[in-house]
């Protein structure tokens, strides 16, 4: 176990407070020691050792010393080693005999170890039945392949930490493979996956991890890189901007909390008055994290006081060229543009590919626009995602989409089958046993555009449709809490603007919009509501689902081509920061 800091340079308020979100985990657990934790998942089981154990050597903690504790970590722990299969790998979830799922479950095995190895004779049953299924393990660890790049790191860090209690050179040799194909961390800091989830749950803890255990600083540099690049995704409402992922959270907002541990460590490390204040906005809400008290006695530097917190700059912005993805944020409002979407090179909806149509969200105090999506009706191939964004020179922001599709002429005689029978192939759109590669080919193309002025208090959008005449319509999804007041109610959480302005107002928060056409013909009224619905195209609906927003949705509609400009307004109530 590392050295404890010097008392007088210990944050007590956030031990304690560590030590009781420990505590509301661990207390029931050792209320009822012996109870057999049916069906609870191996990761569950393992993080419930780790924090009973870091419970028992807490001075802070009500279960400091508490025999209790341990017995009912003895008890998950009969469990986990029952969970083992013959592998050493762990039963359960849907990654059948998974080396990173299970290198989870060992990563907190082996915290757990170093805290009852330094825990006395009270725990030295407990140090050798963590041994053994870490032992158990280690070989198909060792050996092991992912399946995602974060499970690399999180891989890594396991094999570090099996040999920080149970030194042997085929593991560092192993983690030295991995490493040598290089962090995914691109020229802004962000990596590959794009993901605030796993950078904070799996790629920043590994790679601290291992930055202690290597001694390797470049490491370490990746992790700050990292956190300074998500200092401009920290929206308002203390969540973090997840519109560009490429993973699951991409779709709903993610919590700065579990940033906590990383901002904080970091920034007493290095001193850096940005990352406190990301630390304390991180905290502000509360400690809910168990596993937190464990990290204070595994890395006591978590437990000092943190530097003075750096004033936030307001007005700032910060364009994420890797990423497509633009911030704005002033005292009145804070915007996002977003044009990196996976989908237009790809031509498809897959796990791993960035595919969220949302292209500009505002937040102005408790009114929050969640969601701006534009949906055509072209071959049903799904709404607007920027194949390009540009930054243009007097800062305003261009996002472009070209679509095509195809009509297929007759084959070719030297390509025809007396017996009918074509290979099935793909043309992007659909698959038909058509062999379409073989095909002459009609194109027929499409093309939309969006030029997005970011303001101190909003943002101006032109919208450029061309192309042949298609249906369109823009969905506007509102945060709940508020109703839309200029618009016409349609039904089902839904309104319709034509003309003139309209309000969300929450409080004494508001967002003005007003819509206007510039070329073409007038906007769809509200008794056409075959218009006004935003469609998520055929690879959602032809397995009979859809990635549509809920919350209040005011739709604009119309047939293009067409020029629409939109004018977003913030305006709400003076607040100050808050101060912890």
């Amino acid at each position: 176990m590392p050295t404890p800091p010097d008392h007088d340079f210990v944050d007590h308020d956030f031990v304690r407070a560590a030590a009781a979100a420990a505590d509301r985990l661990a207390a029931p657990l050792a209320a009822r020691p012996g109870a057999e934790p049916a069906g609870v998942p191996h990761r569950t089981l393992a993080s419930r050792v780790k924090t009973l154990l870091a419970a028992y050597r807490s001075p802070d903690s009500a279960l400091h010393g508490s025999g209790q504790a341990v017995a009912a970590a003895m008890t998950h722990l009969r469990a986990l080693r029952a969970a083992q299969t013959g592998t050493g790998l762990f039963a359960g979830g849907d990654n059948v005999q998974s080396p990173p799922d299970s290198a989870f479950t060992v990563n907190d095995v082996c915290d757990a170890h170093v805290l009852a190895a330094g825990g006395g004779p009270g725990l030295r049953a407990a140090t050798a039945a963590l041994a053994e299924i870490a032992g158990a393990a280690t070989e198909s660890l060792l050996t092991g392949g992912v399946h995602t790049p974060n499970h690399r790191w999180e891989l890594c860090a396991a094999l570090a930490r099996l040999h920080r209690s149970f030194p042997d050179g085929r593991l560092l040799d192993r983690v030295g493979q991995w490493l040598a194909e290089g962090v995914d961390i691109d020229a802004e800091g962000l990596y590959s996956e794009r993901s605030a989830n796993y950078a904070a749950h799996v790629t920043n803890p590994s790679l601290l991890l291992l930055s202690e255990v290597l001694g390797r600083a470049d490491l370490l540099d990746a992790v700050e890189r990292n956190l300074a690049a998500t200092l401009d995704l920290i929206r308002p409402d203390g969540t973090v901007e997840t519109v560009h992922s490429r993973r699951q959270d991409q779709h709903g907002p993610f919590p700065l909390a579990p940033y906590l541990p990383h901002y904080r460590l970091l920034a007493i490390r290095t001193g850096r008055g940005d990352f406190s204040r990301a630390a304390r906005q991180a905290a502000h809400g509360g400690i809910d994290d168990p596993g937190l008290l464990a990290g204070t006695l595994l890395t006591p530097d978590l437990c000092h006081v943190l530097p003075a917190p750096a004033a936030q700059v307001l007005p700032r912005e910060r364009y994420l060229t890797t990423a497509r993805l633009a911030a704005r944020a002033s005292d009145t409002a804070h915007t996002v543009v977003y044009g990196g979407s996976d989908v237009p090179e790809h031509r498809r909806i897959r796990s791993g590919l960035a595919c969220n149509p949302t292209f500009l969200r505002l937040f102005a105090g408790d009114a929050v626009l969640d969601a701006v999506r534009l949906s055509r009706g072209f071959f049903d191939l799904g709404p607007f995602r920027a194949a390009g964004m540009q930054r243009l020179a007097d800062g305003r922001y261009r996002l472009t989409e070209t679509l095509s599709a195809a009509y297929y002429q007759p084959l070719a005689p030297d390509r025809r089958r007396d017996d009918g029978s074509y290979r099935m192939a793909d043309e992007g759109r659909f698959s038909a046993a058509m062999a379409f590669a073989d095909r002459p080919r009609d194109e027929v193309s499409h093309t939309t555009r969006v030029e997005v002025d970011l303001r101190e208090d909003g943002a101006d959008l032109r919208i450029d449709i061309s192309g042949p005449r298609v249906p369109w319509a823009l969905e506007l999804t509102f945060r709940p809490g508020g109703v839309p007041q200029g618009a016409v109610p349609i039904g089902d959480g839904r309104w319709c603007l034509t003309a003139g302005p309209m309000t969300y107002r929450v409080g004494d928060d508001e967002i003005r919009v007003r819509a206007a056409v510039e070329a073409g013909e007038p906007l769809a009224g509200p008794d056409r509501g075959d218009l006004l619905r935003y469609d998520p195209g055929q690879d959602h609906t032809v397995v009979g689902g859809t990635d549509a927003t809920s919350g209040n949705r005011v739709h604009i509609g119309g047939h293009g081509p067409q020029t629409l400009t939109l004018a977003l307004r913030a305006r709400r109530r003076a607040q100050e920061p808050p101060q912890r």
